[in-house]
């Protein structure tokens, strides 16, 4: 444990920019928040830069807070002066970014999620909480999309983005027809989908590989995407609603879709 007692303390400067996702990625850092999200960090085994706490959070951490790597603890004043954010219960922790693997990594994947453009972190977060939890094996990321790795995005997915592995494209559609060649059923979920949720499901083998493919809430998915895949699917609604919320779609197709 190594005390903090001024906001200047030259130790800790790197927390000034845990809010500049440009300096972070540079550095390939990224930033964990939180107690559980921390802790889930160190289970997982990820290289751990340094963390920085406030006493309570250095307590509740237990064992933890002597990882082997530098501990600074501070006041929630100093944590807040020198990062310039009220901190999810005073727990930050500096990691070494997990890389982005390759698209052919995903080869023997049963289910992979696809995001087009999906820019809300808490989104981006909220997929790779369902996605973990709904026997997902991987989330692909188009350009466009918020960082998986994002403070915010990591935060939602309650350390799941962690864990699920992911790969950032940069070929756009380009990765879909990749898929396809890989043998995946590429599903796009849309509104306008020209089959229900039900019958797709009904209409393919139990083996059958599905890349489930969504987009932002607004624009939804490009026409390029949509072009791209074998089948459009929608989740029927009430006729008073005109969509459901991203992660609640794709939570809804994986459940339908696992077996």
């Amino acid at each position: 444990m190594i005390e903090v007692v001024r906001d200047d303390d030259p130790r800790i400067e790197a927390y000034r920019h845990v809010g500049d996702s440009h300096w972070l990625r540079e550095r390939d850092l990224f930033v964990a928040e939180g107690r559980l999200v921390v802790a889930r960090l160190f289970e997982l085994g990820h290289a751990v830069h340094s963390l920085l706490v406030t006493p309570p959070a250095h307590e509740a951490l237990g064992p933890i807070a002597s990882a082997d790597c530098p501990v600074y603890v501070a006041s929630p004043a100093i944590l807040s002066a020198v990062t310039g954010f009220n901190f999810h219960r005073g727990c930050l922790a500096l990691a070494r970014r997990l890389p982005s693997r390759p698209l052919d990594s995903f080869a023997d994947a049963r289910r992979l999620i696809v995001l087009e453009k999906v820019g809300n972190p808490d989104n981006v977060g909220g997929i790779f909480r369902t996605g973990a939890a709904l026997g997902a094996d991987g989330v692909i990321v188009s350009p466009g999309s918020a960082d998986p790795l994002y403070r915010k995005a990591v935060r939602t997915s309650m350390g799941a983005a962690l864990r699920l592995p992911f790969s950032i494209v940069e070929d756009w559609p380009g990765a879909v027809t990749e898929l396809r060649r890989m043998r995946f059923v590429v599903a796009a979920l849309s509104p306008s989908g020209a089959v229900t949720l039900d019958d797709f499901a009904a209409s393919i083998d139990p083996g059958t590989r599905i890349a489930l493919l969504a987009g932002a809430e607004g624009p939804g998915l490009s026409p390029e995407a949509l072009n791209a895949v074998e089948i459009s699917v929608r989740i029927p609604v009430d006729s008073h609603s005109d969509s459901l919320n991203v992660v609640v779609a794709v939570a809804i197709a994986l459940q339908r879709l696992r077996g």
